[in-house]
């Protein structure tokens, strides 16, 4: 379980098949502090520790990467030097500053429109029509692993939407959302409970 506050930006150092797809994640964690089976969330996924080394800010950590998971998120996401929002597992009693992300990516966002609005930035992405039911004014979103609140959904004629979100100069600064431009993809996680809200109305409106 995550909450969508990214603690370090990582960078993929390297990557080989072994059945699944293996990936090396440099990161300034501690590895004293990285348990092997420990999940991390790597850009709004949730992936597992399988390996670690390294040095206190000079760390890295070794991950499987299934090929379900590869199809799921951002196509050519798991390449060498792509850098990941990362997020260690929240530990019971931490504090929930975001909102509950469980690191499973529902789908892929595109980024339609980025506009400056004072020192922030109001983002606008197109979302499927698989997602589009989930997504509601004030609700919350997972965007590449960062908890976010919508500020607005447009629905469109074909049944997907947009929707828009403000980036803040820290989240910008902290993440990699400040590199975000017109055509970027992203991984989008919706609110769990809006995932149960609406398998509910679908129960409901079943014969």
């Amino acid at each position: 379980m995550f909450t969508g506050i990214v603690t370090a930006i990582g960078t993929i150092h390297e990557t080989h098949r072994t059945g699944d797809l293996r990936a090396v994640i440099a990161c300034p964690f501690d590895p004293a502090g990285i348990a092997i089976g420990a999940s991390i969330a790597c850009s709004g996924t949730c992936l597992t520790v399988i390996d670690k080394g390294g040095a206190a800010g000079d760390a890295w950590f070794a991950a499987d990467i299934s090929d379900e998971t590869v199809t799921r998120t951002v196509p050519g996401r798991w390449t060498v030097d792509t850098q990941l929002n990362l997020e260690p597992a929240l530990k019971l009693g931490e504090e929930l500053g975001g909102h509950i992300v469980t690191g499973h990516v529902d789908g892929v966002g595109k980024v339609q429109l980025v506009t400056p609005q004072g020192a922030s930035r109001n983002i606008v992405f197109a979302a499927s029509c698989e997602l589009a039911p989930y997504l509601a004014p004030k609700g919350s979103i997972t965007v590449d692993g960062v908890s976010l609140t919508v500020n607005e959904v447009t629905d469109q004629p074909d049944g997907t939407c947009r929707f828009s979100v403000n980036i803040i100069p820290h989240t910008a600064e902290v993440t990699t959302l400040g590199s975000l431009k017109k055509g970027s993809e992203v991984n989008l996680e919706i609110d769990v409970l809006a995932r149960y809200l609406r398998r509910m109305q679908a129960l409901q409106a079943a014969p």
